[in-house]
């Protein structure tokens, strides 16, 4: 290994927003200068949340949306390893020997699993995690092994680091638990992922209260159109208490605000401020002004984006090339774990 291994995911969701952009995509074109980078479409995390048929149709169109994302954003295939995390069965057989060494306590107590079962149940808040666990339909053993297979994806792979915010350290370290309880009852097999912390801002949605997210449509996709973006930009919240034209604004609570200083100069962000608390400018115009700087961020990505989407024979054989990559990898791991595990080796 020439250099340190980072392993990241994303579950296929379709189109990419503004958030996933700045959040974490971002990172993941400058992680390819300096370490080893693998990149995975997580289409069987993707069914955990599947309720239906028609749920799990929409998977295979959203793969194709998300990385066309990627590429365009500047993920860069000859320099690292992107593929669909199904096309690499082994990652299943690891989830399931995981499964043989990991607490059912340990992932009762995963924060994201209780915020899942209250998604998926509808659950009133007297009810408890435990009691919807182990009595609701709904709540699948898929939806609670989750972090198991996650920790089957990055140590399939021997990844050393993860990239992640600081919110997110504390799932990352069930899984270097994992690891541990592995390593100490067969043997030194795998390294424990590490953290590789990541400084992004936090991006909120147009409604200005929650985290952007698709599932809370206060978002905007990196894909629009310019006359989508500035129809979605129009519909931002701002400061609440500027009724009228005349009012000097507070832009410190306005998001729109919050993302002129993301996306437009140093010196444009200090005219939008000195205008606005002195009523110069209004929403209108300032949203207006947002959206053109917005979409003169990403007409590239949008260019190379168009160029990528008519050509999908190059999508299909980019991702089986980096399956082929990543399960050479895995096929590997696999032998060791078996050996370990005092299984029969598999068929060649």
């Amino acid at each position: 290994m020439n250099s340190p291994r980072v392993f990241s995911g994303m579950r296929p969701t379709g189109r990419l927003h503004l958030g996933n952009y700045l959040g974490a995509l971002q990172n993941w074109v400058v992680l390819q200068e300096r370490y080893e980078c693998i990149y995975c479409v997580v289409d069987v995390h993707a069914l955990t949340t599947v309720q239906s048929k028609e749920d799990a149709g929409q998977v295979q169109g959203n793969i194709r949306e998300m990385v066309l994302d990627w590429l365009a954003a500047g993920i860069d295939p000859k320099r690292s390893i992107l593929f669909v995390q199904s096309h690499v069965p082994e990652v299943l057989t690891l989830h399931a020997l995981l499964s043989m060494v990991t607490p059912l306590g340990w992932l009762m107590r995963v924060p994201t699993f209780k915020e899942k079962v209250r998604q998926v149940t509808k659950a009133s808040a007297n009810q408890s995690e435990e009691a919807l666990a182990m009595g609701d339909e709904h709540v699948s053993y898929g939806l609670l092994g989750y972090p198991v297979l996650q920790t089957a994806d990055i140590i399939l792979y021997k990844a050393q680091y993860v990239p992640v915010g600081q919110d997110q350290v504390p799932h990352l370290e069930l899984a270097r638990e994992i690891t541990r309880r592995f390593n100490r009852t067969f043997g030194e097999t795998f390294p424990e992922p590490q953290a590789r912390l990541t400084e992004a801002p936090l991006i909120l949605g147009l409604d200005g209260k929650d985290k952007m997210s698709k599932s809370l449509n206060n978002h905007v996709d990196l894909a629009a159109t310019p006359e989508e973006t500035a129809a979605r930009i129009r519909t931002a919240f701002t400061d609440p208490l500027r009724l009228r034209r005349s009012d000097p604004g507070r832009p410190q609570v306005c998001n729109v605000y919050s993302l002129h200083k993301l996306f437009s100069t140093d010196s444009e962000v200090k005219t939008v401020y000195a205008e606005c608390t002195t009523a110069k400018r209004g929403c209108v115009e300032c949203k207006g002004h947002l959206a053109q700087n917005i979409n003169a961020a990403l007409a590239q990505f949008r260019q190379r984006r168009a160029e990528y989407a008519a050509n999908p024979a190059y999508v299909d054989e980019m991702l089986a090339v980096g399956a082929r990559r990543a399960h050479a990898i895995a096929k590997a791991t696999m032998a060791e774990v078996r050996e370990k595990m005092g299984l029969t080796p598999a068929p060649a």
